[in-house]
């Protein structure tokens, strides 16, 4: 059953960082005075029970993305949640497109989830046809939901877009060589650009300071698809990486873990094999990567992970959200009164889905080294244009980066994709 509703390069260190000395909080908006979403969808598996949505937050232009995720507890609230990030992403980045978010409820690790997300799309069937592009999130790899599309004819994921296109089968050539394109460590360019995206923000943070890499600490809770390839990519660039996260604990090695032999004993599921481990690896608490002694926390894993109760373990001295809405509103005024900065989630992963746009809209080709310096450098500029209205005016970058995303959308004329 569904139904529908329609409401209304190196710098010398500096011994002392530049703190605004009255903190801004971020500004905490009232639920029933944010802005509704477009549209909201629900469906209920008949054979499962699983509850399933669709919350399209804009639409530009006749089109809106975001990804499709699955976990049980997924709530309506959480999915409208992330198509207002999702807005806040393409709004932020000049994307010529709208934000929406799928989630369903229900255990991506039972056997039935890929039946369940099958028959998940196949209800949102008219908004993936026309107005609504996804991708993989959280318990639906990119592959898999690319499975669904071949099963129920649509190509790719992607499919509201490359359907119009003015070559259709072109702009699908280029979309899968982009996806399939092989980079180093044995990753492709599809599953790697997010996480590739979230380690320029960390490395702008510590540009920010005045700190080179080497010099720089981090900590990562969640090594999936963006957590994990942040984690490469910063190990790539000489920082410390020096606890990471799954479910089923924290790992810690004060001289920085060996990332890629980390990575490599991952299952499907972004947890590591704990027989296998390197030497030297300590075994900690899974809630003890909040409060590990760095420079720099990604909370990658679950959305509401820094919450008020846990606030206060956070030791670090910039909070760069990989996981989409990872911080509560609550628990950001908590840290930025104690003078912790939070990137947010819509300006430091919002590489995928930039990247995934130029990509469709031809701006980058299935040239790794393209797609890589057009992100770092605008990942880049926006980091450190957020970071400077925090420490110069107290101003938090959430709020700064909700200014970017409030301002007028230009008029926009239909999207033309090559």
């Amino acid at each position: 059953m569904t139904t529908m509703e329609n409401p209304a390069g190196n710098t010398p260190q500096i011994t002392a960082q530049a703190v605004p000395t009255l903190p801004a909080t971020p500004t905490v908006v009232p639920a029933a005075l944010r802005p509704q979403p477009y549209m909201r969808l629900q469906w209920n598996d008949s054979v499962t029970g699983a509850v399933g949505y669709l919350v399209v937050h804009t639409l530009r232009a006749g089109l809106a993305t975001g990804g499709t995720r699955m976990r049980a507890g997924c709530t309506i609230g959480e999915v409208e949640d992330l198509a207002r990030g999702m807005a806040n992403k393409t709004a932020t980045f000049d994307l010529p497109v709208g934000g929406a978010k799928g989630g369903i409820d229900f255990d991506p690790k039972d056997s039935r989830a890929a039946e369940v997300l099958e028959r998940f799309c196949e209800a949102m069937r008219p908004w993936i046809d026309s107005h609504w592009v996804t991708a993989e999130d959280l318990g639906v790899p990119q592959h898999l939901i690319d499975e669904v599309f071949e099963k129920l004819g649509l190509g790719q994921s992607y499919h509201a877009a490359i359907s119009r296109a003015a070559d259709p089968a072109a702009t699908l050539e280029r979309v899968r060589n982009g996806l399939n394109a092989a980079v180093d460590g044995g990753f492709l360019l599809g599953d790697v650009i997010g996480g590739y995206g979230v380690a320029h923000a960390c490395l702008a943070a510590a540009v920010s300071w005045g700190q080179s890499p080497a010099e720089t600490t981090v900590a990562i809770q969640g090594v999936g698809t963006m957590g994990g390839a942040a984690a490469y990519y910063l190990h790539e660039a000489g920082m410390r990486v020096t606890t990471v996260a799954d479910a089923a604990g924290t790992l810690h090695c004060a001289d920085g873990l060996d990332i890629p032999a980390l990575l490599d004993l991952r299952d499907g599921f972004g947890e590591i094999d704990r027989a296998r481990l390197p030497d030297g690896v300590e075994q900690l608490p899974r809630t003890a990567i909040l409060g590990a002694e760095v420079d720099i926390l990604v909370p990658a894993a679950i959305s509401y992970a820094i919450t008020p109760d846990n606030s206060y373990d956070v030791r670090a001295r910039v909070v760069v959200e990989a996981a989409n809405a990872a911080t509560t509103p609550e628990a950001e005024a908590m840290l930025a009164g104690r003078g912790i900065p939070v990137v947010p989630d819509f300006v430091a992963n919002a590489g995928a889905v930039a990247w995934a746009w130029w990509l469709l809209l031809g701006w980058v080709d299935d040239t790794p080294e393209n797609s890589f310096d057009r992100l770092r450098t605008i990942m880049h500029t926006k980091v450190a244009q957020l970071l400077a209205a925090w420490t110069e005016r107290g101003v938090t970058p959430r709020d700064t980066g909700h200014r970017w995303a409030d301002e007028p959308a230009p008029a926009l004329a239909p999207v033309h994709i090559p």
